[in-house]
């Protein structure tokens, strides 16, 4: 029995001492989520929205937090037993591990409000912008203090920033043009997320989806993705028919010309149905006048525009209205013409008698 002699002799001061941090971290966690359930009610009751954003982005860190502190207290614990390194190297993992949950705390809260923003109509280009900014500049505050934990000089390479910087800059000349391409964007707003564009330079038109800071990711009408360095928006003409006020109904029509007595009495009754036309818009510019005398038709044209500028009720608009212009043509007894090519014959020869 000398070996339960030894046991019994030895020092189990650490094992209990582990069990204690082990014991107070279970302990911390079960009260701190108690503690995140009566604030989960207690934030709900609220009308402010912004405390359940906070909480919703801090609950989970906080977890890692606590099981974080309460592993690394009892690494501390069993590394008295080791060297001076292992109980360093300890410290410097816990400090690091809080800085990057810090971080990550920070980064959920940025995505809960810009989540929140979109819900409540801010303009999604804008939100993008700034959650953009915001997250670059944790990851900025981050990295630094990480560097100089991991014993990195962050003096260097600050020092190092200027010539540095000359050579990154030449080396990334596109990447930083796409880059304030992407500012002058956001800007000037030329267009934002959910904008039909398109450009009389270049082969880009459909609905802008994403605008990041390289790229702006645009949907054709086929449903293909379409990636355009933002750098080309600063040296093109860009159309937003989305901003558009009205939508421009410009159509020639014509008639045979046998229906020249009717062509006075045809348009007035195409006017005066426009001008009762509910779904035209009676404050802008509406024409309707005899045009031309063309090859095989008398010709006028309408010129006027809808209220909508919805795309697919424009087209059922136009329909519309080109259908009754159709039946008013008929109603006057005349016609829409075609081409066609009429043959005088002044004389015709003598018939040849047979023989």
């Amino acid at each position: 029995m000398e070996w339960w002699k030894e046991l019994i002799g030895q020092n189990y001061d650490w094992f209990w001492q582990m069990c204690l941090a082990l014991g107070l971290t279970a302990l911390a966690g079960a009260v701190w989520r108690m503690i995140r359930k009566r604030l989960v009610r207690l934030v709900a009751s609220t009308n402010n929205h912004w405390d359940d954003v906070v909480l919703s982005a801090i609950a989970v860190p906080v977890n890692w937090m606590i099981i974080v502190v309460g592993l690394t207290w009892s690494a501390d614990i069993s590394a008295v037993y080791f060297g001076k390194e292992i109980q360093e190297s300890i410290s410097v993992t816990r400090q690091l591990a809080m800085v990057v949950l810090v971080a990550w705390a920070m980064w959920r809260l940025i995505n809960r409000v810009e989540e929140k923003q979109l819900e409540g109509g801010m303009d999604p280009t804008t939100v993008q912008l700034v959650g953009k900014l915001a997250k670059l500049a944790v990851t900025i505050l981050i990295i630094l203090p990480v560097f100089q934990l991991l014993g990195i000089s962050i003096s260097g390479i600050l020092a190092f920033g200027g010539m540095g910087g000359l050579i990154v800059g030449l080396a990334a000349k596109d990447l930083l043009a796409n880059f304030f391409g992407s500012m002058i964007i956001y800007l000037d707003k030329p267009f934002k997320v959910g904008d039909w564009v398109r450009s009389p330079d270049r082969s880009i038109e459909g609905t802008v989806e994403s605008i990041g800071f390289r790229v702006t990711r645009i949907r054709t009408f086929d449903k293909r993705p379409l990636y355009v360095p933002n750098s080309v928006f600063t040296s093109i003409s860009v159309e937003n028919p989305s901003r558009m006020l009205n939508r421009r109904i410009y159509e020639t029509i014509g008639v045979r010309y046998q229906d020249a007595r009717v062509v006075r009495e045809l348009m007035d009754k195409v006017q005066s149905m426009l001008r009762s036309h509910p779904e035209i818009d009676q404050d802008q510019t509406m024409i309707v006048n005899f045009n031309a005398f063309g090859a095989s038709s008398l010709d006028f044209f309408i010129y006027t525009f809808t209220r909508t500028t919805d795309w697919v009720k424009y087209h059922e608009i136009k329909q519309d209205v080109l259908l009754k212009i159709m039946d008013i043509i008929h109603e006057c007894g005349a016609d829409c013409a075609f081409p066609t090519r009429t043959l005088h014959i002044d004389s015709m020869p003598p018939a040849v008698t047979a023989k």
